[in-house]
């Protein structure tokens, strides 16, 4: 069911963020504003703004509370899903028109029940989610995992997710009926600007080039010493950087620095920058700065909201690009160098988000490569370009600030281009093996002419930028690869090659996280190709007799430290990871630690939460499920036929080549 949104009252005229308003009646809500519900803090339930949101100059927001789901009966919930799947099978033309696979049918199960009234339900939603059939996706995540209504109810109310999805909505909204607020007193102190801006230049910077700095340097020091000074753009750009720095910071930082949590900094900045772009009419808006902020925050919100919202938001990055004519070469514009390059950098920063949000959706490349033509930024740092210019900047040669974003680019410039082929009518799809690993080849050459042979180690972005260059490349040929292993096809030999990718890409994610100088960035790294490898090696585990004993414990111990660095893995209900735990129990049981004794704390974990959750399984043919909740849909067991392609909507390999989306922006 959606999300009912009620809309604040329009003020009838612009008023600070968070000033009070007059009203002629103290007219109250029967339920609480959500920023006070994520805070978990009492709400006076005033309108147009409660008393707490008033004094924390944030939006107030109203959402009214879901209806509690009915439970059905198992039966009826049985042939419900029964009926989905049928149209399903049939809008595929993989079932008969004639043939009916409930029984008994919806129609007879109604009316034999006197007790029940009112419409047949439908065998499918109304609104349908489409997905590319070259994906060989399943119906949807539930299909995949089933989670507890509970819990889904108090995620979709109380969650960051929906909140940041309420913020959105209301930002769309208002830009329609106009609900601009000032936020002049909603700026942080010279002092605080400062540190957040020397964040955003360590942490943010680096890994997205979408700003120039030394110019935006000199408007946050105007800007910090008067708000009063600043513009509609201005305000967007600095509070998409305040918000970008917090979420690029650990929680004992934001408490060290400015002596509040980062969930709080996070909501205060969120909220004022939704509100900054409202103000800009950010809709109707052909303002670099204003789509440069959007940008900054699609890449916080990528880990931050359900994947088919971050869709629906980036599509709307992408329109409103085109409508400059971002998608279009700038030098056939003839506009000036420095606008240029800023354009340029824009548009290559806002395609993989496109491209990663596309695929987690399951719909395929939704920006063929002919219909863009826009060439790469230089590789120059950005004392290398300013404004006014009048002379193209010359191109360095060797490592620059840009060294992380052009070596990206090169790869996702395989992703669309080089590792897919397109027919006449636009339709793209994967090229053979021997083709990707001959172009993964060529690119990896490519990046080590002109980029990584500079690297120094001992440079945080370098190392990084290597690590990435390496874990990208190794993940293309695993996925080239898998499909082999996935028919029984390949040999021993090269299940052994492949599982040594894998475990060259776990290796290459421990030396990223156990070193402290890229700690700073580990927000954009959290997943850095990780699951593709973890599959791999999982399955490898879960086949007797692929390990000797000594490389039994090595490989253990590789998969203990995946889990160690990502807790996530022991908590979250996303279909990804019960995926992922599932899978670990499963090869735990046949290929565990050899000692009477031996055991790892995260598999006393799994078992804690998944062996629970089998207990209260029905029974199938006559049995308890012994794998766990994914089994019955070959998302676990064998991990056979088209299961690594159905995790496909997590961000993981498909026949299409969905490596960017992780390479990019994985989604945690």
């Amino acid at each position: 069911m959606s999300t009912l949104l009620v809309p604040i009252a329009p003020a009838l005229t612009s008023a600070p963020l968070g000033e009070p308003h007059t009203s002629q009646s103290k007219a109250t809500k029967p339920f609480n504003c959500q920023p006070c519900v994520r805070k978990k803090i009492k709400c006076d339930r005033n309108q147009p703004a409660c008393s707490g949101c008033t004094k924390a100059k944030i939006p107030c927001v109203y959402l009214a509370p879901l209806p509690r789901k009915r439970k059905q009966p198992p039966q009826d919930d049985v042939y419900e899903r029964l009926a989905r799947y049928e149209g399903i099978l049939r809008e595929n033309n993989l079932l008969p028109a004639d043939t009916a696979l409930c029984s008994p049918t919806l129609e007879e199960e109604t009316s034999s029940s006197p007790e029940k009234s009112g419409p047949l339900p439908e065998a499918h939603p109304p609104g349908k989610r489409y997905i590319d059939s070259v994906l060989l996706l399943g119906a949807g995540e539930g299909d995949l995992c089933q989670v507890d209504d509970s819990a889904q109810e108090a995620s979709s109310e109380n969650s960051p997710s929906g909140f940041l999805e309420s913020l959105a909505t209301y930002a769309i909204c208002g830009t329609v009926i106009g609900t601009a607020r000032s936020l002049i007193g909603s700026h942080p102190t010279r002092e605080e600007a400062m540190k957040l801006w020397n964040a955003y230049v360590d942490n943010v910077d680096p890994l997205c080039k979408v700003l120039h700095t030394p110019t935006v340097k000199e408007m946050l020091d105007r800007v910090s010493f008067d708000p009063a000074t600043a513009s509609q753009n201005d305000d967007c750009l600095l509070f998409a950087i305040y918000y970008l720095a917090v979420f690029s910071m650990s929680d004992d930082g934001c408490l060290l620095n400015f002596s509040q949590s980062k969930n709080h900094l996070m909501s205060r900045y969120q909220s004022c920058l939704w509100q900054a772009l409202l103000n800009a009419s950010w809709l109707r808006s052909t303002a670099m700065p204003v789509l440069q902020s959007y940008t900054l925050l699609l890449i916080a919100l990528r880990t931050e909201v359900d994947s088919h919202t971050f869709w629906i938001l980036t599509g709307i990055a992408i329109r409103l690009a085109q409508r400059m004519g971002l998608h279009r070469d700038e030098e056939a514009l003839r506009l000036p160098p420095f606008e240029a390059q800023m354009r340029r950098r824009l548009f290559w920063q806002l395609l993989p988000l496109d491209t990663f949000a596309s695929q987690a959706c399951g719909v395929g490349i939704s920006l063929p490569p002919n219909s863009w033509d826009t060439q790469p930024p230089l590789n120059v740092n950005d004392s290398d370009i300013f404004p006014g210019m009048t002379e193209e900047p010359v191109e360095r040669k060797g490592a620059t600030q840009m060294i992380f974003c052009l070596s990206r680019l090169q790869i996702h410039d395989f992703y669309t281009r080089k590792g897919v082929k397109s027919d006449s009518a636009g339709t793209t799809q994967s090229k053979n093996p021997e083709e990707v690993e001959a172009a993964i080849g060529e690119v990896e050459d490519l990046i080590e002419t002109k980029y990584l042979r500079y690297c120094d180690i001992v440079n945080p972005l370098h190392f990084l930028t290597f690590a990435m260059v390496r874990s990208a490349t190794n993940a293309v040929r695993i996925r080239a690869r898998m499909p082999l292993v996935l028919k029984d096809t390949s040999t021993l030999a090269e299940r052994k090659a492949l599982s040594t990718l894998a475990e060259r890409i776990l290796d290459t994610q421990s030396a990223v996280y156990s070193n402290p100088s890229l700690v700073k960035f580990r927000w954009q790294t959290q997943t850095f190709f990780i699951w593709d490898a973890l599959l791999c090696v999982l399955r490898c585990l879960a086949d007797p007799g692929f390990y000797s004993a000594s490389e039994l414990t090595r490989t253990w111990d590789k998969v203990a430290e995946v889990y160690s660095n990502h807790p996530e893995l022991l908590k979250g209900t996303r279909t990804l990871y019960v995926t992922i735990g599932n899978l670990t129990l499963k090869a735990w049981r046949v290929n565990p630690l050899p000692g009477p004794t031996a055991q790892l704390a995260f598999i006393d974990a799994l078992r804690a939460r998944y062996e629970a959750v089998d207990n209260t399984q029905p029974e199938v043919n006559g049995s308890a499920n012994p794998s766990g909740t994914l089994d019955g849909l070959a998302a676990l067991g064998d991990v056979s036929n088209n299961s690594y392609s159905d995790l496909n909507i997590d961000g993981l390999g498909s026949p299409d080549w969905e490596f960017w989306n992780q390479f990019q922006y994985g989604e945690t």
